[in-house]
């Protein structure tokens, strides 16, 4: 006999767990998992949350602090931090760096190579910056010398 109850489709990998980061980063300072739950619209069941956010936790992704007898939740860093911490770990997953580096740079498009090859020659000027440089790289000259006009 088949079963027609009505399945909401499957989530894909990681899907529940940047939406529970997107949520958390949703409002101002840590929250609570409840507050978490809330901002979801309540869609998933409580329990859910506590164990995405655990395995948030695990992954260095999110912090948190005892709150009375609960806790409170942070973001570990922003969405290009995490980002990066996701590619980190890809590269530490592998046997060959050279290669999976190799393959990564020749794949880019200019822009990003281009970006990537500054960043690599001036990493002072990205740390100074670096909402600047990642949010808006296209605006950010390769040579700011050859950009003057005297």
């Amino acid at each position: 006999m088949t079963d027609r109850r009505q399945r909401s489709p499957r989530r894909g990998q990681g899907e529940l767990e940047a939406q529970v980061l997107s949520a958390l980063r949703a409002g101002e300072g840590p929250a609570t998992a409840g507050r978490v739950q809330e901002r979801l619209g309540g869609d998933l069941a409580y329990t859910t949350v506590i164990t995405i956010l655990t395995r948030l936790l695990a992954k260095g992704a999110v912090t948190r602090e005892r709150a009375g007898r609960s806790f409170v939740w942070t973001p570990a860093s922003d969405e290009a931090g995490l980002a990066a911490r996701r590619m980190r770990r890809v590269l530490d997953g592998e046997r060959d760096r050279e290669a999976v580096l190799a393959s990564f740079v020749t794949s880019l498009e200019p822009g990003d190579e281009r970006l990537l090859r500054e960043l690599l020659a001036h990493p002072e000027a990205q740390l100074a910056h670096p909402e600047a440089q990642l949010a808006h790289p296209e605006a950010q000259p390769a040579h700011p010398e050859a950009e003057r006009e005297d």
